[in-house]
């Protein structure tokens, strides 16, 4: 992985009048993508490492890629527009015929449930870090309110 992307971590999950806010981030910069309930909720879930009793679309994905002989690689977020973000699913694959990887386009919610139900590392362009405002003090601020 070269320096175009950076590795991030869920670092919260809040609610928010219309949804969800989902703040990623690392150690220098913290940034949020708003979602809608149920995918903040399933965000969250995965980050916890919870199953349900059922299993939902997600977890269907999952099995239906272990069935395939393929599995998610990595996520990678790579650009912004108005605050609408893309990500990349990469997922590679091992068949007789040899190794294969393939690149999906996929919203970043999506993606990130994957990767955290997977146990695979989210990535974000450099230049989503450099366009988006640190929300490293807001969350600072959230969390020490709720302990």
């Amino acid at each position: 992985m070269d320096k175009q992307v950076v590795p991030v971590l869920v670092k919260g999950v809040m609610p928010t009048s219309s949804g969800c806010a989902v703040f990623l981030g690392n150690n220098d910069k913290t940034f949020v993508i708003y979602v809608d309930e149920g995918i903040g909720d399933a965000i969250q879930r995965a980050v916890d490492g919870a199953k349900g009793e059922r299993p939902l679309t997600h977890d269907l994905m999952l099995t239906m890629l272990d069935g395939l002989g393929a599995e998610v690689e990595r996520v990678v977020i790579n650009h912004v527009d108005q605050g609408t973000f893309f990500a990349r699913l990469i997922v590679s694959m091992e068949n007789e015929l040899g190794h294969k990887i393939i690149e999906l386009d996929a919203r970043p919610s999506d993606s990130m449930i994957l990767a955290l139900a997977s146990g695979k590392p989210i990535y974000v362009a450099q230049t989503v870090i450099d366009a988006v405002d640190d929300m490293t003090e807001i969350l600072a601020k959230i969390l020490e309110q709720d302990s």
